[in-house]
């Protein structure tokens, strides 16, 4: 073949190429990102509508069927499923592949804006959201220990921050956790004695719990921002809040209502070993090195870990790492063990210049992969690394064939030049067509 006989007659540009290989394969390999799986983009929207207390035949026909009935009319949808449930709403809508994923996301939001007029006023906002699998969390981290729940949200708040604030990640989600809130429980007999209504207390109280901006305050060489703080933050404050006056006597807050400051209604829960716990969830940026990143994460447990007390510990149950890291180490370990044994048969059977040739084969062919992998914009996941292992095999087999008919004509009396042109001419055809096979029936998958 004429790729093979111009690389025999221009060994030196081939070996300077070779050394190339090398430093680009090497650096690519470093560089590359490292996750689980591949960033596939989905064009699968979730249509999510809170309306708590109703039945799911209500579900359906007040909020499920007046969103559906817009997204039907949705240009490139495949198919549209939807699930009614007690006090929530659950529509999926699925996308033509062809479609992209930021304009079938903009699309259903459309078309949900204009349904949201027909929704019941008390239904919560439809959130819109899109499927993608790699936002999913790479590490899981609880926090537990023999703390109140207000310091343990204080520290989970405090670890939230700094990881949020780590190169790579993308968001810190927190499960497990107590809100703190100032409730009001009023009095019915007292209201009455005053003549007042819940409703009208409801609607003082947003316009007191708020921070004001008087503008600004100016002086020769300065200027200040003036600010008026009024954000209720402990329950003295609230109890001190003056509702209306009655025959010249004011009446407050606390006349009327027990002010409590407790937490919120629980909205999901943790536990680790049966005790409670405070998970966060973190999930990194599409494209980022999960491996590097779990590192960073682990060295920002380990700083927290000093700061807190004794009697807290961080616990990770999931790290998406650990399972990259093993399909490298196996990668890692086929391509030595394909480099050993591949080169003791060869040594065997061929002498040691033959195999010393199929032993540098298998790097190179990584090394070039590695480089073209990282070029194509695509990262070192489970596909990647598995479709190498595949085909490392194959790779050594050709090898093989070509070397073996190489050093059959040296025996028969040929130069090494004249023999290497001819033995990888007779086989270059058989060879290639050996391999299109291969690839013929992986082909499909490409659809």
């Amino acid at each position: 073949m004429l790729l093979t006989d111009a690389a025999i007659r221009n060994r030196t540009t081939v070996a300077v190429l070779g050394l190339i290989i090398v430093l680009l394969g090497a650096t690519s390999y470093v560089s590359l990102p490292r996750e689980a799986a591949p960033d596939i983009p989905i064009p699968y929207i979730m249509v999510t509508t809170m309306y708590e207390g109703v039945s799911p035949e209500d579900i359906e026909t007040s909020v499920t069927m007046k969103i559906e009935k817009e997204l039907n009319g949705i240009r490139g949808v495949e198919e549209i499923s939807s699930s009614s449930a007690e006090g929530m709403s659950l529509i999926s809508v699925e996308f033509d592949p062809d479609v992209p994923s930021e304009v079938a996301l903009q699309r259903v939001r459309d078309r949900v804006d204009m349904a949201k007029g027909e929704l019941p006023q008390d239904a919560e906002e439809p959130i819109i959201k899109e499927i993608n699998f790699a936002e999913l969390p790479i590490m899981l981290i609880s926090l537990s220990g023999d703390v109140s729940p207000v310091l343990l949200k204080e520290i989970a708040d405090d670890v939230q921050d700094v990881l949020e604030a780590t190169p790579g990640v993308l968001k810190v989600e927190m499960a497990g956790d107590l809100e703190r809130e100032i409730r009001l429980e009023f009095d019915p007999d007292r209201l009455a004695k005053y003549n007042l209504t819940i409703p009208e207390i409801l609607s003082l109280i947003p316009s007191e719990n708020v921070n004001i901006s008087a503008g600004g305050l100016e002086t020769p060489g300065t200027k200040f921002n003036v600010r008026i703080p009024a954000e209720f933050v402990t329950p003295e404050e609230v109890d001190h809040l003056m509702l209306t006056a009655r025959d010249g006597t004011p009446v407050y807050l606390a006349d009327v209502a027990t002010v409590r400051y407790t937490f919120k209604d629980r909205t999901s829960f943790s536990r680790l070993n049966g005790a409670d716990t405070i998970t966060l969830s973190v999930s990194k940026r599409v494209g980022a090195n999960a491996v590097q990143i779990s590192d960073r994460i682990k060295a920002v447990i380990a700083e927290a870990q000093k700061r807190v007390p004794s009697a807290l510990k961080f616990d990770i149950t999931y790290d998406m790492s650990e399972m990259v890291r093993d399909t490298v180490a196996d990668l890692e370990n086929n391509i030595i063990s394909a480099l050993i044994l591949v080169t003791l048969v060869l040594l065997l059977f061929l002498g040691w210049r033959p195999s010393t040739i199929v032993a540098m084969i298998i790097p190179l062919s990584m090394l070039i992969t590695f480089f073209l992998v990282q070029a194509l914009g695509y990262t070192l996941n489970m596909i990647v690394l598995f479709s190498l292992i595949l085909v490392l095999g194959m790779l050594v087999d050709n090898a093989i064939v070509i070397v073996e008919n190489i050093y059959r004509h040296l025996q028969l009396g040929y130069g090494l030049t004249e023999a290497s042109i001819l033995g990888a001419r007779e086989v270059a055809w058989p060879v290639t067509t050996s391999t299109l096979t291969t690839v013929c029936a992986f082909f499909p998958m490409m659809f």
